[in-house]
């Protein structure tokens, strides 16, 4: 991964010492059950963890050096902590390590822990996120602004209810990545092509029980692909959400637009060039973010087909989409929480905007109003678009109100108190409180 895209606490997940870490704990408890069960000797089990309590360095370059030789990452793992343990003086006791085992029992069970431990810390990024989106949503819970469908202004909102809804999606976000981690957390050690014909259906229990994690129903020689695919769609969900909601940003930070903007911190620059720039650099490296973790989609989509009970075509792939999608993710997570806690929003820079079009944002209520009045709705759409492009013609110089005051097909139906009511601003935010309480339960 990209260092400049990597938080340490994610970072360490995926290095080589923690996966071997993994990978002995996976090992020892498999024979610890095995000795329970009368497989191995007891002095094996008690052997491995007699080592391991010395905590011992994991020699990353030496496991390396003998994988160049045996061309098999597992079995230069176990052949150096054969050599370790041997040289605890507790000879020949390693030897009854990984009895009726196979490699896919340790990746995968491995990768099913890893993965596990990076939506931990997601489902904190998205608390974290969720409750900066949340804050920001009360404050501006009233605050006018325009609504815009197509980029065009379409009726009022509220700032707080562009928030609410960010909230919402992004709740969803984190149900379906708890879902998506209770799918992925399974342990498969059931041996070559995932028989049990070598090891007993109750080591699997054990050590899905000290990982905690479930066990696999039915594992071939891996775990199905299907899981894993899930759970990669849901980070690409989740990220196509930031990049929502950062896209949102983007636009407000329009020079033309202003309502809202990235925070500009003392000393700071936005152009080699330009010394008057104040450019949207976090939310465009965060659209950018989001599609390096939609990428690992499809190829986790396409290791679901694999030949027969195994094969490895999967495995390269993992090693690139496991680390890069969960790091990537978490440092877009934080970079976003950053970004909506201090956002900059421009109240009076709202209401300018929202008033910028002579108030054709109330063209709705009084079409409305003109049907109750007993006008048909075809002709009351024709009475005030009429208008209404006269003011859009002006660039908002005229008035929505007074035209249609002066109309004597709407006059005829609405008297001027009448159409004066329908362009009070508060009327729109009669539900804001009901969608609030519908959002956070509140």
């Amino acid at each position: 991964m990209v260092p400049r895209y990597a938080r340490p606490q994610m970072s360490a997940i995926w290095e080589a010492e923690n996966r071997y870490r993994i990978w002995f704990e996976i090992e020892a408890h498999a024979t610890d059950a095995l000795a329970e069960l009368g497989v191995v000797p007891q002095s094996a089990a008690k052997a491995l963890w007699a080592w391991w309590s010395t905590n011992p360095k994991i020699d990353v370059p030496a496991i390396d050096a003998i994988e160049a030789v045996t061309k098999h990452d597992v079995i230069a793992f176990l052949t150096w902590v054969a050599e370790q343990v041997d040289a605890a003086g507790y000879v020949g006791e390693a030897r009854f390590m990984h009895q009726g085992m196979t490699s896919s029992d340790v990746l995968d069970t491995c990768l099913a822990v890893q993965l596990a431990q990076a939506s931990d810390l997601l489902l904190a990024d998205l608390d974290a996120l969720l409750e900066a989106i949340k804050r920001r949503a009360y404050e501006h819970k009233l605050t006018p602004t325009i609504g815009r469908s197509h980029g065009i202004h379409a009726e009022p909102v509220t700032f707080g209810l562009k928030m609410a809804e960010a909230y919402a999606e992004f709740s969803r976000c984190k149900a379906r990545l708890i879902a998506a981690r209770v799918d992925i957390a399974t342990c498969a050690i059931s041996g070559a092509v995932g028989t049990f014909a070598n090891i007993d259906p109750r080591v699997e229990a054990h050590v899905a029980a000290k990982l905690g994690l479930s066990i696999e129903p039915v594992s071939t020689q891996v775990i199905p692909r299907d899981r894993h695919a899930m759970f990669f769609a849901t980070l690409g969900v989740i990220a196509s959400s930031i990049e929502r909601l950062a896209v949102e940003v983007r636009h407000l930070q329009r020079t033309e637009v202003l309502e809202a903007e990235e925070y500009f911190s003392p000393g700071q620059k936005g152009s080699s060039a330009m010394p008057h720039k104040r450019n949207p650099v976090l939310t465009e490296n965060l659209t950018g973010l989001a599609r390096m973790v939609r990428s690992a989609v499809v190829p986790a989509m396409e290791n679901v087909a694999l030949w027969h009970e195994r094969d490895i075509s999967h495995s390269s792939v993992e090693r690139f989409i496991g680390p890069d999608a969960t790091i990537t993710l978490d440092f877009a997570l934080g970079r976003l929480t950053g970004v909506i806690d201090k956002l900059l929003i421009y109240p009076e820079r709202m209401m300018k905007n929202l008033d910028k079009m002579g108030g054709l944002v109330h063209s709705q209520r009084v079409l409305l109003a003109l049907t109750q009045a007993g006008v048909s709705r075809e002709d009351s759409y024709r009475y005030v678009q009429r208008n209404a492009m006269k003011v859009w013609e002006s660039d908002g110089q005229l008035s929505l109100k007074e035209l249609l005051k002066a109309d004597p097909d709407v006059s005829a139906a609405l008297s001027a108190e009448e159409i004066e009511d329908k362009f009070n601003l508060d009327y729109h935010y009669a539900q804001v409180d009901t969608i609030f309480a519908r959002v956070f339960g509140e």
